[in-house]
């Protein structure tokens, strides 16, 4: 099992080891993948966030690489505007199609690096577990000037839906066989500590003030096929050769039906970081 110290190391590597364009395109031959098999965040979650950070229905949200709309939804469904930025064309349209519902949000098919901001104009940023891909150099400053006087940073986090420790022993003889580097496990105690540095890394840039953490443990069940696709949309699984990956697939396919029929139960920690601009 990997220390949180190499774990934390794996974001940064992505971000600083791929371009804008690489990384703008990233999850766009898994986004449907990803719109089906990622974990939503709970509503006691997202209620929590809207109370910690004080928002009112005319709160006006900027949101950061939106994905299909996974947050979206849930904070368009309480009446905020949004307008939400996703780099990927593929997810930008799930996006569109899942927000259909909602006039006052706004799907912007671009990078928040690229995209031209007012200075003073949202009362909140958001990013669901996205805002690990921007560069702090970029990233911290230009949502500090976004922000009004006094406006929130809402940073929400779903670590990846894992089963049980016994399982994992069962998978890990096929990782062992196939690719031993995607052999982890990670305890609950290691899950909240690297979460929690997510956040204390943003707050250390002196933009922002008074950090507040909070987290929950959530299950989710999988068919053999729908954990498999989930794990296709994990950017270890994404950087690995097509056929090594198939391999890998196959043999994790066949173990998991073998040894617990057609389902898995997996668990994961939903959290969230609040602070405010400096």
């Amino acid at each position: 099992m990997k220390d949180s110290e190499q774990i934390k190391n794996t974001y940064k590597d992505y971000k600083n080891d791929y371009s804008l364009e690489q990384r703008k395109n990233w999850y766009s031959k898994v986004a449907d993948a990803y719109n089906k098999t990622r974990p939503r965040y709970p509503r006691e979650l997202i209620n929590r966030s809207i109370e910690l950070a004080r928002l009112s229905k005319n709160t006006n949200i900027l949101e950061i690489g939106c994905g299909p709309g996974t947050a979206t939804t849930e904070f368009a469904k309480l009446g905020f505007s949004m307008v939400c930025l996703e780099p990927s064309q593929e997810s930008y349209k799930l996006a569109r199609e899942n927000c259909a519902d909602f006039p006052n949000v706004k799907i912007i098919n671009t990078t928040f690096e690229e995209c031209l901001l007012e200075t003073d104009k949202f009362d909140a940023v958001l990013a669901a577990t996205s805002f690990h891909w921007i560069s702090s150099e970029v990233g911290y400053p230009k949502v500090e000037k976004a922000l009004k006087d006094n406006g929130s940073l809402i940073l929400l986090w779903n670590k990846e839906p894992q089963p049980s420790y016994e399982v994992y022993q069962i998978l890990d003889e096929v990782y062992q066989k196939q690719v031993p580097s995607l052999s982890r496990y990670e305890d609950r105690g290691t899950q909240e500590k690297i979460l929690r540095e997510l956040g204390q890394n943003v707050a250390e840039s002196g933009l922002f003030k008074d950090l507040v953490f909070e987290c929950m443990n959530c299950d989710r069940t999988y068919s053999i096929d729908d954990y498999l696709l989930l794990l296709s949309t994990l950017s270890p699984y994404i950087t690995l050769d097509s056929q090594q990956r198939d391999a890998l697939f196959n043999d994790l396919r066949d173990s998991l039906h073998q040894k617990l029929g057609n389902t898995i139960e997996t668990s994961y920690l939903s959290a969230l970081h609040i602070m405010w601009k400096n």
